[in-house]
């Protein structure tokens, strides 16, 4: 890294500190986390010493430079926080006590993250071996100016940081308006002075028209194929979205035997299971032949009584439909829904022409929610892209 000052080595600034404790069974202990690709160290857990299998292990105190074994090819290192002092770590990790007559811990905290320090890291070493020694990090090379210009750094890159982290909360901030806007726009749209009814109504009154599949119970890790019939799980059904993209397939013979889970233009589909219970879609002209798993429940529904857009956006959307539909979910660790909970739902059902311009409104509403979404997406990328921008010039004398 080409730099205005003098680079030395980590262990001109640094020294290891290799102390190690007996564990109390009695007492409670910190474990940190140490998070890769140089995202800091937080808190793991909090944990009785009688769960901890090795009793010798190292305490930690706030402000050294802490370097994971074997992860800190992948970004496994960082200065430990205060609220951190007095965690405990095992031999894996090394603890490096900063000599902060020479260096600000700050400092070391954001050279760190830039790609210069990293490559040294990928370069010392076997290829075949990822662990790294206590040695090999002291032999690290850093830019080290005066301590006054290194706080003059230090205090420029989180001024920075700081305008940098607004704009994202702004950006956040936004995405959650629309949301909250597009939910509102749909709950007005449909109001209680609309006929109200239940899914139930909506599906058509055939057998087969409600339709969850076998998945795990009849068929097994090994059946399943690179390519063949798709099998549709919670990541295919997206909020008002329908994308295959779980990779599960199964062969045409095996399919045979599934073919009452099979999914047709116009199903709305729903997950049924999870952390993404309660997401719907329609599913789109001329799909690809697929079929339902035991985590998602498919309804066919009466055209001549719904219209499937429009029943896709109040089960996802209206506030009405949302409290009716999770008052019913059941469990908590794994909560759940089943076909009969969901036909159980509140759903507005006024005549086919007004289901019609609702969706036409909402559909209008939709692409413009959904252009300003990509719109943000873009300046967050943006925004990621800064930081490292900002480190590059900072460890280069320009900032």
């Amino acid at each position: 890294m080409n730099t205005p000052w003098a680079s030395v080595r980590l262990g001109d600034v640094l020294q290891q500190r290799k102390e190690f404790i007996t564990i109390d069974d009695l007492a409670i202990y910190k474990r940190p986390r140490v998070q890769l690709h140089a995202r800091g160290i937080t808190l793991r857990d909090e944990i009785p010493g009688a769960l901890i299998k090795t009793k010798a292990q190292q305490v930690c105190q706030g402000g050294e430079f802490l370097v994971a074994e074997i992860d800190a090819k992948v970004g496994g290192f960082g200065i430990v926080p205060e609220l951190l002092n007095g965690a405990i770590v095992s031999s894996h990790y090394f603890l490096f006590p900063v000599d902060d007559t020479k260096l600000d811990r700050r400092f070391l905290d954001y050279f760190a993250r830039t790609p210069g320090f990293r490559d040294q890291i990928e370069a010392q070493g076997s290829t075949n071996y990822a662990a790294i020694r206590p040695a090999d990090v002291l032999r690290y090379e850093i830019p080290l100016p005066p301590l006054p210009e290194q706080r003059r750094i230090v205090a420029r890159i989180e001024e920075l940081a700081a305008k940098i982290e607004e704009a994202r909360n702004l950006r956040r901030t936004t995405v959650i308006e629309a949301n909250e806007l597009f939910a509102s726009a749909i709950t007005a749209a449909c109001d209680d002075k609309m006929i109200w009814g239940t899914v139930r109504e909506a599906v058509l009154k055939r057998k087969g028209s409600v339709r969850s599949g076998p998945f795990g119970s009849q068929l097994l890790h090994e059946e399943f194929v690179e390519t063949g019939v798709a099998a549709i799980g919670t990541r295919d059904v997206q909020t008002n979205r329908f994308e295959l993209k779980s990779g599960w397939h199964v062969t045409p013979e095996k399919f045979k035997q599934l073919q009452h889970y099979q999914v047709f233009s116009g199903d709305v589909l729903c997950t049924i299971v999870g952390a993404s219970i309660g997401r719907f879609c329609v599913v789109p002209e001329d799909p690809p032949v697929a079929f339902t798993t035991k985590h998602v429940q498919a309804l066919t529904l009466d055209r001549d009584n719904a219209k499937p857009c429009f029943v896709s956006y109040m089960l996802n959307y209206h506030r009405r439909c949302r409290e009716s539909l999770f008052s019913q979910v059941e469990g908590s660790a794994q909560p759940s829904l089943n076909a009969e909970k969901i036909l159980a739902t509140h759903l507005p059902l006024p005549p086919l022409s007004e289901q019609r311009r609702v969706v036409v409104e909402l559909d209008a509403l939709q692409t413009k929610t959904d252009e300003l979404k990509r719109l943000q997406a873009e300046t967050a990328a943006e925004l990621d892209a800064l930081l490292p921008s900002i480190l590059d010039k900072a460890f280069k004398g320009a900032l």
